[in-house]
């Protein structure tokens, strides 16, 4: 038999592209749009709704580095779209090539309310949120957040170069963005579950080897439902296509198959390439977006760790909040990580380390009524060996990392073990063997995990976060999609969307004698940034000292001459510090406008509680020399 394989697989790849994926929206007409320039950092959505506005057409240049521009979007809605599938389609400029790291949007109604994000790969808004009667209206905060890390050639430079667009003053004013599309379209929904049901096979069937029967069958089955496709009319045909395709997903997987626990996820930087005002949007944008997926996906479940973040959306949006409440309520939502950012793990002091643990616990506990069994961090930057007793002593019994897979020269042995910390406590640890916490769902990342995993024989299963990060926006629904798809499907790992306790109580249940690693978790790789923006370590190292003069001298005035303990603001201060222990402040990766400001933050917080120490020092005999 001739052997056309070649031939075929590139069929397959240049149908997707040119005619299944452009035929997902099926018809599109344009939306007037008018647009307010804000002068100076974000407002709120209540003043843009009394702003006034100016046409703003397709086709026009906005945004200068990190400013902010309203969009204001009207119009009617077309007769002859009645009765479909309907979404408003919005590309503020965007690089489909990568999903954040670039402009944003958060999407209002025509009151204010929030509704969802905007990003490159999640660029749509439910046609049923702006519906004025008959009217679509709608605002659109659109944040032109620079790309400070553009794609490089293969040089084999790096991308952290020098730049200017790491501060404000130095960012410059030329227009970074062009608005490319706003339309109320018709998405296809024939069209866009062929193209998912296309994809999966077709990388599922790249990831098999040549000489699988299981790679032929799905290549041929693919070749069946091209040649049921009608090239001229996609959507007419698109049902028979996915007719010839309907029995190869339906072939179960194997009874040894790995098993891969699925969880929304969204990393998203405390500060990084941005700054902290801007993180604060980027969280509203990204938990608006989950909120709104949940209702379409009822087995979506999202991990999110960080208590300041949920505490940042609670304070700015807190309908947003209501929403995440009702989604925890719903069992779609977990908190996870039980602390107050995801801080570095080598330079806090223990006293800091323990008071992340503290104060995101109670947060949690206290605003979410939810106990947090895990400590979540994928992605600092190597782990003390004094963390495994903290996480035990708080309550916590697992331990999630990631970033171990960027390690230069030493592979961790394995992916699902026992971490024993100095004083030999232990804690259930997961490297997930997938090497991301960005997951898609892809074939190339579900065929990387079975191969990978360390421990096969004693652990059958993994956990794969999947979502966006850092501005992309969470998990889509294409991500949910696929996971539905590869739920059990010859060939595949079975993929199930769990939370992660759900992962670690059935993990540790199929491997409780997993592995021990002792000591330390040292990551080789970044290990520049412990030598770097000095400032920064000194005004953590710094802070924590005078924290603890302060409480001391509070307590012992408290106690000996009834003074007010001041909870209040130690507690504001505490957090202020732990915010700064995020693992790209602290370190010393961040740009120069994170490191400007956390310098003026440590200067101003050393003054208050000097002050603070002087005040409760000058009541006590002891401080001028009696017993």
């Amino acid at each position: 038999m001739h052997d056309d394989r070649g031939h075929v697989e590139a069929r397959i790849r240049r149908t997707l592209r040119e005619r299944i994926r452009p035929a997902v929206y099926s018809a599109s007409s344009p939306l007037d749009v008018s647009a307010w320039l804000v002068s100076g950092e974000p407002v709120p959505v209540a003043q843009a709704l009394t702003a006034i506005y100016t046409d703003f057409p397709v086709g026009t240049r906005w945004g200068a580095p990190w400013s902010t521009t309203w969009l204001k979007i009207t119009g009617a809605l077309p007769a002859e779209f009645e009765g479909n599938e309907l979404e408003i389609v919005i590309d503020l400029g965007f690089d489909a090539g990568h999903p954040g790291f670039q402009a944003e949007g958060m999407a209002y109604d025509a009151d204010g309310h929030p509704i969802k994000g905007i990003s490159p790969r999640n660029a749509y808004v439910p046609l049923r949120a702006a519906l004025e009667g008959d009217r679509i209206e709608l605002l659109v905060e659109a944040a032109a957040n620079p790309n400070v890390l553009p794609r490089l050639p293969l040089d084999g430079g790096s991308d952290f170069r020098p730049t200017t667009l790491g501060e404000l003053n130095t960012a410059g004013s030329d227009l970074l963005y062009t608005l490319r599309r706003v339309d109320v379209a018709v998405r296809d929904l024939d069209v866009f579950h062929l193209a998912l049901d296309m994809e999966v096979l077709d990388e599922l069937m790249r990831e098999l080897p040549a000489n699988e029967p299981r790679r032929h069958d799905i290549l041929r089955s693919l070749e069946r439902a091209l040649d049921a496709l009608d090239l001229t009319d996609v959507s007419g045909s698109a049902d028979s296509a996915r007719k010839q395709l309907a029995d190869t997903l339906a072939r179960p997987a194997h009874a040894t198959a790995h098993r891969i626990s699925a969880v929304g996820h969204a990393h998203i930087d405390s500060a990084w390439l941005w700054p902290m005002r801007e993180t604060m949007r980027k969280c509203a944008r990204t938990f608006a977006n989950v909120t709104a997926l949940a209702v379409d996906y009822p087995e979506l479940i999202f991990a999110c760790s960080s208590a300041q973040q949920y505490a940042w959306v609670q304070q700015q949006q807190p309908e947003i909040f209501e929403r995440i409440k009702v989604a925890i309520a719903a069992g779609q939502w977990t908190p996870v990580g039980g602390m107050w950012v995801e801080s570095d793990a080598n330079l806090p002091g223990g006293e800091a380390l323990a008071r992340q643990l503290i104060h995101g616990r109670r947060y949690f506990r206290d605003e979410l009524g939810v106990e947090c069994p895990e400590v979540w961090l994928p992605d600092s930057f190597g782990y003390t060996g004094a963390f495994p007793q903290l996480a035990r002593l708080a309550g916590a019994r697992w331990f999630l990392t990631q970033k171990l897979s960027w390690n230069q020269t030493n592979k961790l042995p394995h992916h699902t073990f026992w971490w024993e910390g100095i004083d030999g406590t232990r804690v259930f640890t997961h490297f997930p063997p997938a090497d991301t916490y960005n997951g898609e769902v892809r074939g190339q990342e579900l065929a990387h995990a079975t191969h990978n995993y360390a421990d096969k024989g004693g652990g059958t299963r993994s956990m794969l976060p999947i979502g966006y990060g850092d501005g992309g926006g969470g998990p889509t629904r294409e991500m949910l999609e696929r996971a539905r798809r590869v739920a059990d499907v010859e060939g595949s790992a079975r993929v199930t969307v769990e939370s992660p306790q759900a992962f670690f109580s059935a993990a540790e249940a199929e491997y409780p004698d997993a592995p021990v690693w002792s000591g330390e978790l040292y990551l080789e790789f970044h290990r520049g940034t412990y030598t770097t923006q000095a400032e920064t370590k000194r005004g953590n190292r710094r802070s924590e000292h005078l924290l603890r003069e302060v409480e001391l001298w509070a307590a012992t005035a408290a106690v000996r001459h009834g003074a007010e303990y001041p909870y209040d603001d130690l507690d504001a201060a505490w957090k202020t510090v732990l915010l700064h222990q995020f693992h790209d402040i602290l370190p010393g990766s961040s740009i120069g406008w994170v490191h400007r400001e956390a310098a003026a933050m440590y200067a101003s917080l050393a003054t208050r509680l000097e002050e603070s120490i002087g005040r409760f020092t000058s009541t006590l005999p002891v401080a001028a020399g009696g017993d």
